[in-house]
């Protein structure tokens, strides 16, 4: 198979990643006016609901699949074979996930007033099974999946401004956003055919894939708890308004985290791949470059939402929700912790095949969110849930990183890396020097935004330069080359 570029890959998925966030970014604030706070909050805590039985019906497939196939995709025989194998179990997983559901819906009266909600998402379990979006992830094909985005989610923004136009169509949102999904997936399955034939079997060793794919999913359940629960404890120990305006600052956290992970995620295959045929030096190269890349982009993106977080909020949500402005500075705290304890998890742990080790840090960070939301909840509301995140973020670093310092103690513990780390904190002062100044120099809301954010963008890449941050000075290099090309 042709070697794809990992750069191409970086750039499609940021791309990818874009459209993702344009949507929620396009759409939101319009919705979140249509819709009001209650609205919203009602559409947020029917897909929370609905998130548990997405991640019972996925287990841990995507991850183990990426992995495993990994060393099977130039052979066409042995990864049509394993690709069947995980997608019978994917229907089985599906099967299960959707009988919880509705023995939930028919136990707990709380959520029978969220019911049509609740089923318009479901719809995302089965259509997400068929989608095999790991196949994708296997072959690194994201230039496919990169347009297929395109034209899903500019549909669904024209539906959005066509159907949704009240407090009352929450449903149609949902639908809508269902649909974004559905689509995507469907295509999906027939697209893939063109890797491997994918069909049900059962008569195979179902014990080889099940033991790892339980662990991780174990792990992906203590996740799925302290990502999710913030928003459900809130739903069921608060009201509609408080998940309202948590929804919002949450939102805003989850889209950056998801642009600065684009990176991440692109690189996960490669380094399962490097690391399953012991080409270790190769794979230590791309760890140490992705360590540095990604801190380079989360310590400025935390900073320059933090000192933007009013402008941010205001923009996208409006005056109504100006008390989300809190949560979301709290929250600002936890993306260096996230992602370097995400590179630990999917780039070192699972390649290792540690993700025992993965299930025992999720599991810790889990537990410990919910018992701090509990505890804190009643008092402080949404800043109690931004608080335990940030708090969670950070044990699961410390563990992982405790699980896998025999194999990344040289790039976590390196001058590199701690060179990198200082010279991005004194860029983030330049960005703070140059919030301050646009607050006091601009009025206009837009125009104080727009210039914030390019002069901040300014401020770091210089300093990062005179400070001669070699990862830095590389990116710089290489768009001075891409631009030579152009004209």
């Amino acid at each position: 198979m042709r070697k794809k570029s990992l750069a191409l890959n970086a750039f499609l998925n940021s791309f990818r990643s874009v459209l993702n966030i344009l949507f929620p970014l396009i759409t939101f604030p319009y919705v979140s006016r249509k819709l009001n706070v209650t609205g919203i909050g009602i559409y947020n805590f029917s897909s929370s609901i609905v998130s548990y039985f997405l991640l019972i019906a996925a287990l841990g497939i995507g991850t183990y699949a990426v992995r495993e196939g990994a060393k099977y995709r130039d052979d066409k025989e042995k990864i049509q074979q394993f690709s069947s194998e995980v997608f019978t179990i994917n229907i089985c997983s599906t099967i299960v996930s959707y009988l919880l559901l509705f023995i939930c819906l028919l136990i707990f009266s709380k959520l029978h007033n969220y019911i049509s909600c609740i089923l318009i998402f479901s719809l995302q379990i089965f259509f997400t099974t068929i989608g095999t979006e790991w196949i994708y992830q296997i072959y690194e094909d994201y230039t496919y999946i990169t347009v297929r985005s395109i034209i899903f989610q500019i549909i669904s923004i024209i539906l959005l401004f066509a159907f949704v136009r009240s407090s009352h169509d929450f449903l149609k949102y949902a639908a809508i956003t269902v649909f974004s999904a559905v689509g995507s997936n469907v295509l999906n399955f027939v697209h893939a055919r063109q890797y491997c034939k994918v069909h049900l079997v059962f008569h195979f060793n179902w014990k080889i894939h099940l033991i790892p794919i339980l662990i991780i999913f174990g792990a992906n359940i203590a996740n799925m708890i302290y990502v999710n629960s913030d928003i459900t404890l809130l739903g069921l120990m608060k009201n509609n308004y408080v998940v309202g305006i948590y929804s919002v600052s949450s939102k805003v956290y989850q889209i950056v985290k998801t642009l600065i992970s684009a990176i991440l995620i692109v690189t996960v295959p490669r380094l399962a791949m490097l690391f399953g045929k012991h080409r270790m030096k190769e794979y230590k190269n791309i760890l140490v470059n992705l360590s540095n890349v990604l801190v380079l982009l989360a310590l400025p993106a935390s900073t320059g939402l933090f000192m933007l977080a009013r402008e941010v909020v205001l923009i996208i949500s409006g005056p109504n929700y100006l008390r989300s402005i809190n949560s979301l500075q709290i929250l600002c705290f936890a993306y260096i912790f996230s992602i370097l304890a995400w590179i630990l998890s999917d780039c070192v742990l699972i390649p290792a095949k540690r993700e025992k080790y993965i299930l025992r840090s999720m599991s810790v960070s889990a537990l410990l969110n919910i018992v701090i939301n509990l505890l804190l909840i009643p008092s402080w509301n949404e800043n109690a849930a931004a608080f335990s995140t940030v708090l969670a973020e950070m044990c699961m670093f410390v563990i992982n990183y405790h699980y896998s310092k025999d194999l990344v103690k040289d790039v976590f513990v390196s001058k590199t890396l701690l060179h990198t780390f200082v010279s991005s904190v004194i860029g983030c002062i330049g960005i703070v020097v140059v919030c301050i100044l646009c607050n006091y120099g601009f009025q206009s809301l837009i125009i104080k935004t727009v210039f914030s954010v390019i002069f901040s963008v300014i401020m770091y890449g210089a300093i990062l330069i005179l400070l001669k941050n070699k990862f830095a000075v590389s990116m710089m290099n290489k768009a001075k080359m891409i631009l030579k090309d152009k004209l």
